[in-house]
């Protein structure tokens, strides 16, 4: 079975650019914040990883931190990048904990949650 996969468009408008390598990132652990209509949970945001909002995330009930070998996942850490899902940065933000954000690998579908007056307002490039 092929999966199907939305195009690789950016919220800018370019082709997307990877997220991450190492660890791995995406739905797809292809490194990219590629979506399609499998993700049911918008992995579409590409995040650099901060100590708050790990732990903002784990408090919600999203442990990204924590070690899950049975799973193949060695846990984030500050400084990590990962393909977050559109509607839990948005959780963050509203919260004021939503990490940066690297607009170049963030996919277009995440306009569909979050704005890109806020997408621009997190991103790397401000930092």
């Amino acid at each position: 079975m092929t999966e199907q996969i939305h195009p690789s468009v950016n919220v800018l408008g370019a082709e997307l650019a990877p997220c991450a390598s190492d660890p791995v990132t995406g739905f797809f652990r292809n490194g990219c914040c590629d979506t399609g209509p499998q993700d049911t949970g918008g992995h579409t945001v590409c995040a650099v990883m901060t100590a708050d909002f790990l732990r903002f995330s784990k408090a919600s009930g999203n442990d990204l931190s924590t070690p899950r070998p049975e799973y193949g996942f060695a846990g984030l850490k500050p400084g990590d990048r990962w393909c977050l899902c559109a509607a839990r940065f948005l959780e963050a933000y509203e919260a004021g904990q939503a990490p940066r954000v690297n607009l170049d690998a963030t996919h277009r579908r995440a306009l569909e949650i979050v704005g890109l007056d806020i997408l621009r307002e997190r991103s790397l490039a401000l930092s």
